[in-house]
């Protein structure tokens, strides 16, 4: 596990090497602010981080001023209710297919039965691309024709997985947020006729933000928090970017649960987020 946290933030950790190139047993208050921004932590959070620490910081404050972000009361809306109905939200582009297959082999690998249901009807190609994961993970999909209802599916995806027995319902939508106000009352929509095919469904609506975007990421957050709610975040493509620092500031501005971060393209290339083990591989780069 610590290594595949090593994976995910090395491009964050080369960053942090051009400021402090040999490790050491403390570093300035100057640098410790160097690496904070270089990984794309806002400027906000890194000055509140740093008031509390001394003109030299050693590795044990480095770690509790960070970890003292995490230290929110999250709700994680663990449930053992059959079938457990996630809903998938996020832009396009963040990832929202790959990490459905991701959590779909997750969960087969827990010995579940999952059903997936092609919520995105707005674009033919998302429906293209999740019919083809189900078919590589000999996965039962439900899906429609582009421009089709997708409150439909998911009434369809849910009705299908009582009468099957099925463990785990995983549910795509449409993420264009360039039409807030459509996207807004499809979503609701959505959300409306999940409650009513099982009481009480979704039970998790996740969101999915792109690593890339570093802190920028966060107002998307809102944007869909204030829609319907969000209940966790999962954190894509943070291998492919020096901007690791923002999972700081997304947890600090959200305060959600952040579930998973994804490490790969590959549907075993997701790993439960845990914030000790995030904060060491960093400072591992930082302090001997």
């Amino acid at each position: 596990m610590f290594n595949l946290f090593k994976k995910v933030l090395g491009k964050t950790n080369e960053a942090i090497k051009e400021v402090v190139p040999t490790k050491r047993k403390s570093i300035s208050k100057d640098e410790f602010e160097d690496i904070l921004l270089e990984a794309d932590v806002n400027y906000e959070l890194a000055e509140r981080l740093l008031e509390a620490l001394p003109e030299n910081i050693n590795r044990i404050q480095a770690f509790n001023s960070l970890i003292s972000v995490f230290q929110y009361k999250a709700d994680w809306k663990e449930s053992d209710v059959k079938p457990f109905v996630e809903m998938i939200i996020g832009v396009n582009g963040a990832g929202k297919t790959t990490t459905i297959s991701k959590l779909a082999y997750r969960y087969q690998n827990e010995g579940k039965k999952v059903i997936l249901g092609a919520g995105d009807t707005f674009r033919a190609a998302a429906i293209e691309q999740l019919t083809r994961w189900a078919a590589k993970l000999d996965l039962p999909i439900v899906a429609t024709q582009q421009g089709h209802d997708p409150s439909a599916v998911v009434y369809d995806t849910i009705e299908s997985a009582k009468a099957k027995g099925y463990d785990n319902v995983i549910i795509d939508t449409a993420g264009r947020l360039h039409t807030q106000t459509n996207l807004s009352e499809e979503l609701k929509k959505m959300i409306r006729v999940a409650n009513k095919a099982q009481e009480g469904a979704p039970h998790r609506k996740m969101l999915i933000l792109d690593g890339t975007q570093g802190s920028s990421s966060i107002n998307q957050a809102k944007v869909f928090n204030e829609m319907i709610g969000i209940d966790g975040i999962i954190i894509t493509k943070l291998d492919g970017t020096a901007k690791g620092g923002s999972v700081l500031s997304i947890a600090d501005e959200l305060k959600m649960p952040i579930f998973y971060i994804g490490t790969g393209e590959q549907p075993k290339d997701l790993i439960r987020f845990k914030a000790n083990e995030y904060i060491d591989t960093i400072l591992d780069e930082i302090f001997i």
